[in-house]
């Protein structure tokens, strides 16, 4: 059930309710518009709030949508592989250990001017995409078609929670509004957004900046960020 839709520039917008759970869904179109944030290129340090972003954004360009985008240590670097601007700032993670990141199967969303994929880290491994924006997290919740195995139906884990899928080289980044299960948010995925592959961005520490409703969650410092920026005004 959709509740809204709006498409602005690159990106649309729906709030949607699905088993009685409402989520968040931003669907990009225009992957040039669409880029990962670490830190400030000039000063070094950590973006970690959306606001800081918008700040070092030319005069002409404003900040659409963002949202966090993978796991990261205690010190804000990434857990696992990260490309921006086609510079790779972190290596892909193939190491087992506890925890979200490593739940198997992990994987890597990426993306260049002209497609974008979410693979397995063993499929992203042999599949040699040239990524402009690459990001790795963990676990898949839809893969190959079906859901995660390792989630339970009725688990009691419940958080909020925030994903990425893809589907004919379109991204449906997702957050939602109520705490849920793995299970229930990859159903999110597989059943109404009807996609193959997703995956989790993280849970508890989720975060939305999406201006046209004027939303921007600042309760946590974030490592990476995804966002979409629009131009505007600017002079050639």
């Amino acid at each position: 059930m959709v509740f809204q839709a709006t498409t602005v520039f690159a990106f649309e917008y729906q709030s949607m309710k699905f088993e009685d759970v409402l989520f968040e869904v931003i669907k990009v179109d225009d992957l040039k518009d669409l880029q990962l944030f670490l830190k400030n290129p000039r000063t070094g340090d950590f973006y970690q709030k959306f606001s800081n972003i918008q700040s070092d954004l030319a005069a002409c360009k404003e900040l659409r949508f963002a949202m966090n985008a993978g796991m990261y240590h205690p010190n804000f670097e990434p857990v696992g592989l990260y490309i921006e601007k086609k510079k790779k700032l972190s290596e892909l993670n193939e190491s087992t250990g506890f925890g979200n990141f490593f739940m198997q199967p992990n994987g890597v969303v990426a993306w260049n001017d002209h497609g974008a994929v979410i693979h397995s880290t063993a499929d992203y491994k042999r599949a040699n995409f040239t990524a402009n924006f690459a990001t790795q997290s963990g676990p898949m919740l839809v893969h190959k078609g079906l859901i995660n195995s390792q989630f339970i139906k009725d688990s009691n884990s419940l958080k909020i929670r925030n994903g990425v899928g893809v589907r004919d080289d379109h991204l449906y980044f997702v957050i939602s509004e109520q705490r849920i299960n793995f299970y229930q948010f990859a159903k999110f995925f597989k059943q109404q957004l009807r996609v193959d592959e997703a995956l989790y961005l993280d849970g508890s520490i989720s975060s939305l900046y999406l201006k046209d409703i004027q939303r921007n969650d600042i309760k946590y410092n974030l490592g990476p960020i995804v966002g979409l920026t629009h131009q505007k005004n600017c002079k050639l």
